[in-house]
């Protein structure tokens, strides 16, 4: 008969000589759970949301939405700025389209405003959670992609399959409405245990809470959002 085990009470059963032991292991991975090291003030200042803001036109400078908030731009930045160190800032509704990639997806783009604060969010998170992503997720990050996770999974199959000697059986699946699953609270739980800035906190809440799926309260993230790419 199997009986699981809470990793909690693991201690309980080492010998009374090894608890030591394995109180200084605890104590060490605990020493490399590492905060976020960026305060509130980083990510709002004004070298953070121009260097925002370039990341962000890529691609983008021609659209009509992005030229409008262009046309004022001086007054547009020092008018979010205002309110993101006031902390009335409070995130814009979305347009909705759908897209086919290569399935019909739903698509919701936020205002270019509130994109900006994204990608001031994104330039800054991104590299410390990149760093805690396990080796082989390939999607949305630097210097992986769909030809290093091809090789990848040929450097397995051949591994699993003793050079095409044997059979090698692989898994395809798929997470039926992943992003629009997430549960708010769980996320915001989730960052809570690397970031210690409250007020960092505050602004992820306010984009985490600007979106749910629908007929479920506090339930969902866009397809649209950089954001998203770490959120999920």
């Amino acid at each position: 008969m199997r009986h699981d085990i809470d990793p909690q009470q693991i201690s309980l059963f080492y010998p009374l000589q090894n608890r030591g032991l394995f109180e200084r292991e605890r104590e060490r991975e605990r020493e490399r759970v590492k905060r976020f090291r960026h305060s509130y003030n980083n990510i709002i200042s004004t070298e953070n949301l121009l260097a925002a803001w370039q990341e962000f036109l890529r691609g983008k400078r021609q659209r009509k939405d992005v030229i409008k908030f262009s046309l004022h731009f001086n007054d547009n930045l020092l008018a979010l700025r205002q309110d993101l160190v006031q902390k009335t800032y409070i995130h814009g509704s979305y347009y909705a389209f759908k897209i086919n990639d290569p399935k019909p997806r739903n698509i919701h783009k936020a205002t270019v405003r509130d994109r900006l604060v994204h990608h001031a969010l994104y330039r800054l998170l991104h590299p410390f959670y990149n760093a805690k992503f396990i080796h082989d997720s390939y999607s949305c990050r630097d210097e992986k992609g769909i030809h290093r996770a091809i090789n990848r999974l040929r450097s397995f199959a051949n591994q699993v399959s003793r050079n095409h000697t044997r059979t090698c059986w692989i898994l395809k699946g798929d997470i039926r409405q992943f992003f629009a699953s997430i549960d708010h609270a769980i996320l915001k739980n989730i960052f809570a245990r690397y970031i210690v800035d409250l007020d960092i906190l505050w602004l992820l809440g306010q984009v985490i809470d600007s979106f749910e799926t629908k007929d479920r309260p506090g339930v969902g993230l866009p397809l649209g959002n950089v954001t998203s790419q770490i959120f999920s």
